[in-house]
């Protein structure tokens, strides 16, 4: 059996006005250490911001061996190419995403604060579960709070894996992956890391590494 892991999934800022310099510091942020996922997050723009995006960042992440997942639109991840999508309770339902996707690329789910949830989505398939979230955020006005207790119970008893998101920086990562996360998902605690996004990379790995140490 394998030993336990906690990755880094990082997140797109909400604004990409400057792709070409956030390529850039894309790419150093996944040259600085192991990351295994990169959501794309662009809400509320035109369809051709994200595609544009999309066509951007991917070749900087999938070069590195990361997954480019892609924000709440099966439809354009689809088209565009991308590793998967991720997908809210609000948004396209599971099935209908994994419809649109196909069986080999990997749809996530968010479940909140909500194991009943997360247990629906594992079962009918999905990649990852994501709880939710656990510290204040600015990036996005979170409609729960989330205790990692969950990650614990569902690492215990379930075995798809478990994603954290949430106001999640530095300091707080260790907690999350001692607790369970399989993936911590990170958005401004890595771009806006005052050292800069690559020493956040450093960073988060070595404390959840930290973490994982003191299951």
């Amino acid at each position: 059996m394998a030993p336990p892991t906690c990755r880094l999934y990082l997140i797109t800022p909400p604004r990409l006005d400057d792709l070409a310099a956030f390529g850039h510091a894309l790419a150093q942020a996944l040259d600085a250490g192991d990351v295994a996922a990169l959501q794309i997050r662009l809400k509320d723009v035109p369809d051709e911001i994200v595609a544009a995006a999309v066509d951007a960042l991917s070749p900087i992440a999938q070069a590195r061996g990361v997954a480019v997942i892609l924000n709440d639109r099966p439809d354009l991840a689809a088209r565009l190419g991308c590793d998967g999508v991720h997908v809210g309770q609000e948004d396209t339902p599971y099935r209908e995403a994994r419809r649109i996707m196909g069986p080999d690329r990997m749809v996530g789910v968010t479940c909140h604060d909500s194991r009943h949830l997360a247990m629906e989505a594992a079962e009918a398939g999905a990649d990852y579960v994501a709880f939710g979230a656990f510290f204040p955020t600015t990036t996005k006005d979170p409609k729960t709070r989330a205790d990692p207790e969950i990650l614990t119970i569902w690492q215990e008893t379930m075995e798809t894996p478990c994603v954290a998101i949430g106001g999640v920086t530095v300091e707080t990562a260790r907690g999350l992956a001692k607790a369970g996360a399989d993936f911590v998902a990170v958005s401004a605690g890595v771009w806006n890391h005052p050292d800069g996004p690559a020493a956040a990379v450093k960073a988060f790995n070595a404390e959840m590494a930290a973490g994982v140490a003191e299951r």
